[in-house]
């Protein structure tokens, strides 16, 4: 028998995660230049960050609007200080998250397993809307030599109310910003993250 719970509330969910993405977007609009107090001060003795110059550049903070960064394009990104050991919150979080929800398929650090892509290579030129509209619809790849099943994860709010900490976080590991370690410090969590996430999880 169908699950109409499920039917009627993963596309709400999505089409809701798709209206965020719009919102969002429009901060590119007053987007500032880069103010040197957000510049990224990263591990250069990391070998394991694999840093590409082109994306940190590229994704790097123009703003903060209560401890979230954003990029040029108006879109959530990280902030990594103190010589790689200091993280934003959202990218912490986005770390936790990851290691609750998504490694057991995507591996440990974004590194990929035998039935799942290294996510860390695919945030490298995925946008920051088609990886909210995987998150929630899901994606299939077939061919003849494998199928490949990426679930929607639109009705789990584990994953969706976090959507924007693993999306930053998974920009980091591909830019390069962090590599395969556990953060050691992180900034505060925001006011604004509490709320959000008590909303979003309907506590």
């Amino acid at each position: 028998m169908l699950n109409l719970s499920k039917i009627v509330t993963r596309p709400v969910i999505a089409a809701l995660a798709l209206a965020t993405v719009s919102t969002v977007a429009v901060h590119a609009e007053d987007a500032k230049p880069a103010d040197p107090k957000l510049a990224n001060s990263l591990n250069a003795n990391d070998k394991t960050a694999e840093q590409d110059p082109k994306l940190l550049k590229q994704d790097a903070a123009t703003k903060v609007e209560d401890g979230k960064y954003f990029d040029a394009d108006g879109h959530p990104t990280f902030h990594v200080t103190q010589d790689g050991k200091m993280l934003d919150w959202y990218t912490y979080s986005g770390y936790r998250r990851y290691h609750a929800e998504c490694h057991v398929c995507h591996g440990p650090d974004g590194m990929g397993s035998t039935y799942a892509p290294a996510l860390k290579d695919s945030l490298k030129h995925l946008s920051y809307e088609e990886f909210i509209g995987i998150l929630a619809g899901g994606k299939q790849e077939v061919n003849s030599a494998e199928q490949k099943v990426m679930p929607a994860f639109g009705d789990n709010k584990n994953v969706m109310c976090y959507s924007d900490d693993l999306y930053v976080y998974l920009k980091a590991r591909a830019a390069g910003a962090i590599g395969r370690i556990r953060p050691s410090d992180h900034e505060d969590k925001p006011d604004t993250a509490k709320k959000a996430e008590k909303e979003c999880m309907g506590g």
